[in-house]
């Protein structure tokens, strides 16, 4: 069976250790009845290679080769789904789609429009406060945020994280004046020190963050989209342990109320594939915190719970028709990641 113009190779960038994902998408060939391969790139050695079927290393992602090289290698390899992993990734695969498109690749991520709005902070908070989506409280200037507490209209503790940025780099809580100032500083100086330099060049001057606190139970949606951008179900999970940033442990529940905030948001961004959303929930109320137009860290959860998206991005990609059941997880599903060694 043909794939997107014959192509049966699917290629994951940024793989790091993401190994789960190609195991997941290994087997996703598999199920489809396919003779493809899963290629995983970096641009270092790294532990998914150990599981690919084929690895390269390529240039880094912000180097002008980058692109050259991908189009030149899905050429080649006769890529059918090009799947960024990593943030910085996303962004800069969205901006050539239509490239990939002319290839014969079909990039499993959002537009540029909407992959913009998913990575910059304050750009989420201002497209779902205008689509009457709640989200917390935000200010890119520090002064308006201390003006709103001493008026009453917030309170202590804020958040003080990077504008754009992912795993918890250089977030911090602060409790005072004093605290948000420093924070602020350290902020700064850990975004010039780190990958985040190379988006926060969009607005040096304001790549800082001031979000009010949210306290409460967090969950996490992975909403999902067809290869057209068309909206088809949100997994709901309750997230129960974290690490840096990342979901160590979580149970897949039913809630109507974030299954219809799911839809909202597909139908909004108009994604492919998986749009990983962070909610934090308070007094009844649930607040967006973040979107990322990318298979997320708390993927795994639902694909414990039955979920294969891997398979559905395949079948698609087919021409086929999904076989009932495949994007519908099992409720009540617990599940808590491990540490396991691989050698390459």
């Amino acid at each position: 069976m043909d794939g997107i113009g014959g192509k049966d190779e699917h290629f994951a960038t940024s793989a790091g250790r993401r190994s789960y994902l190609v195991q997941y998408f290994k087997e996703a060939l598999r199920l489809g009845g396919c003779g493809g391969l899963v290629h995983a790139a970096n641009s270092c050695q790294c532990p998914a290679f150990a599981c690919a079927d084929r690895s390269v290393v390529t240039p880094i992602i912000y180097d002008q080769g980058y692109i050259p090289f991908l189009l030149e290698y899905c050429k080649k390899e006769a890529i059918g789904l090009l799947i960024p992993l990593f943030d910085i990734d996303v962004p800069v695969l969205a901006a050539h789609r239509e490239a990939f498109a002319s290839a014969g690749t079909v990039v499993v991520t959002a537009d540029p429009e909407a992959v913009g709005i998913c990575n910059d902070k304050w750009r989420t908070h201002r497209a779902l406060a205008e689509a009457g989506i709640r989200v917390p409280a935000a200010w890119l200037d520090g002064e308006l945020a201390l003006g709103a507490i001493e008026d009453g209209r917030m309170s202590w503790p804020l958040m003080v994280k990077p504008r754009w940025g992912m795993g918890s780099i250089s977030v911090y809580q602060a409790d005072c004046r004093e605290e948000m100032e420093v924070f602020a500083g350290k902020c700064r100086r850990g975004i010039q020190e780190s990958y985040l330099k190379y988006e926060a060049m969009a607005d040096q001057e304001r790549c800082v963050l001031f979000q009010q606190k949210i306290k409460g139970l967090e969950y996490g949606l992975d909403v999902i989209n067809d290869l057209e951008g068309r909206y088809c179900t949100t997994i709901v999970k309750k997230k129960t342990a974290m690490r840096s940033g990342e979901t160590d442990a979580a149970e897949t529940v039913e809630d109507r109320e974030l299954s219809a905030l799911g839809e909202r948001l597909g139908t909004l961004i108009r994604h492919r594939g998986n749009l990983d959303v962070d909610v934090l929930e308070e007094d009844g109320r649930y607040y967006v915190l973040e979107m990322n137009a990318r298979f997320g860290g708390g993927y795994p959860f639902s694909h414990a719970a039955g979920v294969n998206l891997p398979l559905a991005l395949v079948l698609w990609a087919m021409g086929r028709e999904l076989p009932p059941g495949l994007l519908t997880a099992r409720t009540g599903v617990k599940a808590q990641k491990d540490i396991c060694m691989l050698v390459w």
